[in-house]
């Protein structure tokens, strides 16, 4: 079964804002391994924690599409690019697809202790 891929304005918006070379690269990803099975876990594809926004994630070298499957579509929510722990979108760092970005995490908590 072919699924049908769709992406958001918002996310068209992030995937024009990479170079022609990220372009290519990225899109070749979403089509070689999002077409077929988008939800068969791999190296290139890692299901997120649960969260509000998204619930997979397409990796393509630092490249990275956030997505969801609805039935027989796979809608692209959010391009960016991996740098460090952060995805960077449109510039800026990217924190939607986290469930509550000020719980502590392994490096220590993010909020003042009291």
């Amino acid at each position: 079964m072919a699924y049908r891929i769709t992406i958001t304005d918002d996310a068209a918006r992030h995937f024009r804002g990479l170079s022609a070379r990220d372009q290519r690269k990225l899109e070749a990803a979403i089509f070689s391994r999002l077409e077929h099975q988008p939800a068969v876990l791999t190296k290139a594809v890692k299901r997120l924690r649960p969260n509000p926004f998204a619930e997979y994630e397409l990796r393509a070298g630092d490249l990275r599409a956030l997505y969801n499957v609805e039935g027989d579509e796979v809608v692209i929510l959010v391009v960016g690019r991996k740098v460090g722990n952060k995805l960077i979108v449109e510039g800026e760092e990217f924190h939607g697809h986290q469930d509550d970005p000020a719980e502590p995490t392994r490096n220590g908590p993010a909020k003042d202790p009291e």
